[in-house]
C-alpha cells in the first residue's frame, strides 16, 4: 500500500489556498495553517490588491480551479499621460488598444475563499493557529513538503533577501486602493475615452506624481464595482494626500480630489461613485519594497521549507504582476510535485524556484521596473509610449507585456527597442515615431449622469 504524501502550507491567501487545492487534487494530504479563521479572511480584512489576471495567467490558474467569474472582464486599457508640472502641465499622449486577450479582476478575498471552500469539501484540513518559527519547525518535521505563503510579512524574514535580484531598498510608490460602487459596467461608461466603454480599464499617468488605475471589479458581496489604485511617487503632490486616508470614505474623497485636480476629464464619472457601506475594509493603503528572496530556508532542526507568492517575490503592483506571478509559480510547483518521486529536498525546491524565475519571475520583476519608470528603462519608455500613441500594434504589444512580460528581457539596448518597434509596427521605427505629436487636449466626460 502506497502512503499518501503530506504537505503543509502556512498562509491562506491566494498563494496558500491555490497551493492547498492544487496539491490536494494531486494526491497529497494537505493542511493549511492560518492565523485567521475563514470568516475573518473573507469579511474582516481588506483585499491585498486588485489581483488582475491578464491573459496567460488565467491559463495557469485554470490548472488549479475552473473559472467561476465570467464577469468583470476587460479586453483593453485606455491610457493617458500628462507631462510637466504647474502651469506647464499638459496632455502628452493617449492610446486605447485591445489587449488581444481577456483580463479579469476579482476580489482576492473571494478567490481565496472559493479555493478554501473546495479544499475543505475535498477533504483538506484547515487549522487556525499562529505559526512562529518553532511551530514551523514542528510542522515541517511532520510533512513531506512545507510551503510558506505568509505574504510580504509573517515568516518571510526566514528567507534571506537575494541581493543580486533585488533592485530597490525602499518603496517606489505609496499606494492607495479602494473599491467603489454606483456606476455600472455598461458600454456608455467612459465611452468618451474608449468605444469599448467599461470593457477597457483606465490607466492615467502623471510624470511628476505617479499613476492611477481604474478597472471593473467583482466585489465579493456587491458584485460589479470599480477598483482604484493610486500609485503615488513619494516625492510628488499625491503622496501627502494619502496621509489623510483612514477609512473608505476618506479614501474615496482623496481619489475624487486627485481626479478633480489632475484628471478633470474623468471627474464627472468618478463623482458618481460611492463607498460600499457593507464592507468597511474595502480599502487599503501602504507601500511595497520590491524584494526577491532566496526561496528556500531551513528550520531550526534542518527541515527545508519553500516560499511561494509574495513571500518569494514581492513586486510593486503598478504592472499587475503579483497575483499572476503567484498562480503561475503555484501551478508549476504543483505539477512538479505531482511528478516528483523522492524527497522534497532543499536542492529540489531551489531548482524548482529557479525554473520559475526563468519562466516568469525575472520578467515579472523587470516589467514592473519598466512601468515604475526605472532609469534602466528610460529609453524603452521614451520610444515605446510615443510609438504606442500612433500605432495600435505597438500599444497592444506594450500592454501585452502585462500578460507575458518575457519579450521585455530581449530588449536591452536602444537598438533592440527600435527593432522591436519596427517589427511590430511593420514599418521603420523612425517613421512611426515621426508621426507622434503631443495630444494637446483630452476628450472629457459629459457632466450628465451616467446610467447606474
Amino acid at each position: 500500500m502506497t502512503t499518501r504524501r503530506s504537505a503543509a502550507i502556512i498562509g491562506a491567501g491566494l498563494a496558500g489556498t491555490s497551493a492547498g487545492l492544487g496539491l490536494l487534487d494531486a494526491g497529497f494530504d494537505v493542511t493549511i495553517y492560518s492565523d485567521r479563521d475563514r470568516e475573518t479572511l473573507r469579511n474582516k480584512v481588506p483585499p491585498t490588491g486588485v489581483g488582475v489576471y491578464f491573459g496567460k495567467s488565467r491559463e495557469w490558474d485554470a490548472e488549479i480551479i475552473e473559472d467561476l467569474y465570467e464577469v468583470s472582464n476587460t479586453t483593453g486599457m485606455s491610457a493617458r499621460l500628462y507631462g510637466g508640472s504647474g502651469a506647464d502641465r499638459a496632455p502628452v499622449l493617449e492610446f486605447d488598444p485591445d489587449y488581444g486577450y481577456v483580463a479579469q479582476a476579482v476580489d482576492l478575498r473571494l478567490r481565496a475563499d472559493d479555493r478554501l471552500g473546495r479544499f475543505l469539501d475535498r477533504g483538506g484540513r484547515f487549522e487556525v493557529t499562529t505559526v512562529d518559527v518553532d511551530r514551523l519547525d514542528e510542522i515541517a518535521a511532520a510533512a513531506d513538503l512545507t510551503l510558506v505563503a505568509t505574504g510580504k510579512g509573517g515568516l518571510s524574514t526566514l528567507f534571506p533577501v537575494d541581493e543580486s535580484r533585488t533592485h530597490y531598498r525602499e518603496p517606489q510608490r505609496r499606494l492607495l486602493q479602494v473599491t467603489l460602487t454606483g456606476v455600472d459596467h455598461g458600454s456608455d461608461v467612459f465611452s468618451y475615452r474608449s468605444a469599448a466603454g467599461a470593457g477597457h480599464s483606465l490607466y492615467n499617468l502623471d510624470s511628476e506624481n505617479g499613476e492611477l488605475f481604474v478597472g471593473p471589479f467583482l466585489h465579493k458581496d456587491v458584485g460589479a464595482t470599480w477598483s482604484f489604485i493610486v500609485f503615488a511617487k513619494p516625492s510628488g503632490a499625491w503622496a501627502p494626500r494619502l496621509d489623510d486616508v483612514h477609512d473608505a470614505v476618506t479614501a474615496r474623497r482623496t481619489i475624487a480630489g486627485i481626479f478633480q485636480e489632475f484628471f478633470p476629464e474623468d471627474a464627472p464619472v468618478i463623482e458618481q461613485l460611492d463607498v460600499i457601506e457593507s464592507d468597511p475594509v474595502s480599502w487599503l493603503k501602504g507601500a511595497v519594497t520590491p524584494t526577491v528572496r532566496q526561496a528556500v530556508a531551513t528550520t531550526t532542526s534542518g527541515h527545508p521549507v519553500a516560499a511561494i507568492g509574495d513571500t518569494a517575490i514581492a513586486v510593486d503592483p503598478v504592472a499587475g504582476q503579483g497575483a499572476q506571478n503567484t498562480v503561475i509559480q503555484v501551478a508549476e510547483l504543483v505539477k512538479a510535485a505531482r511528478a516528483h518521486d523522492g524527497e522534497f529536498t532543499a536542492d529540489w525546491l531551489a531548482e524548482e524556484f529557479e525554473k520559475h524565475w526563468e519562466r516568469r519571475g525575472h520578467a515579472a520583476v523587470e516589467v514592473t521596473r519598466l512601468f515604475l519608470g526605472d532609469p534602466d528603462y528610460a529609453t524603452h519608455a521614451e520610444l515605446s509610449f510615443p510609438a504606442a500613441a500612433v500605432s495600435p500594434a505597438i500599444a497592444q504589444a506594450l500592454f501585452g507585456l502585462l500578460s507575458d512580460p518575457n519579450p521585455l528581457l530581449g530588449l536591452r539596448t536602444r537598438e533592440d527597442v527600435e527593432g522591436f518597434i519596427t517589427a511590430v509596427a511593420g514599418e521603420p521605427h523612425d517613421q512611426v515615431l515621426a508621426r507622434f505629436a503631443p495630444a494637446g487636449r483630452f476628450s472629457s466626460a459629459a457632466p450628465a449622469a451616467v446610467t447606474v
